[in-house]
């Protein structure tokens, strides 16, 4: 499967809107879909944040110039809301799954889907 077929995938389930998949460090963009390309600044951020929370925690958590409060952030996965909508990122063994979901979707089964993904990739070496 490409990279580009997982996106594509969570898309597919109604629950999120925008899907990304980057490098593990976010230096390298895998598949992406419309209109959801991260400034390299973000990712930069996002990736840094698994590990170091305190910046996220400080400033929110910035994707597309919109600012996110920040829910939760550990070293596998970084949850924002900007009201209705909200941004779900999980870090496997390999990629940054980034994920946005839209005013109408419960948090919950958002971050379901894409933990789900996660898992996934993760089991499969990813």
């Amino acid at each position: 499967m490409s990279w580009q077929a997982y996106t594509d995938n969570l898309v597919a389930t109604g629950k999120i809107d925008k899907a990304a998949l980057y490098s593990r460090a976010g230096d390298s963009l895998w598949a992406v879909s419309s209109g959801f390309q991260l400034q390299q600044n973000e990712i930069t951020e996002l990736a840094k944040g698994f590990d170091d929370p305190s910046g996220l925690q400080a400033h929110g958590l910035h994707v597309l110039n919109q600012k996110y409060f920040l829910l939760r952030a550990d070293d596998r996965s970084i949850y924002g809301k900007h009201e209705a909508e909200g941004v779900v990122a999980v870090r496997s063994k390999q990629a940054i799954l980034v994920a946005h979901y839209p005013s109408g979707v419960q948090a919950g089964e958002a971050t379901t889907v894409v933990e789900k993904l996660a898992d996934y990739l993760i089991s499969v070496g990813y």
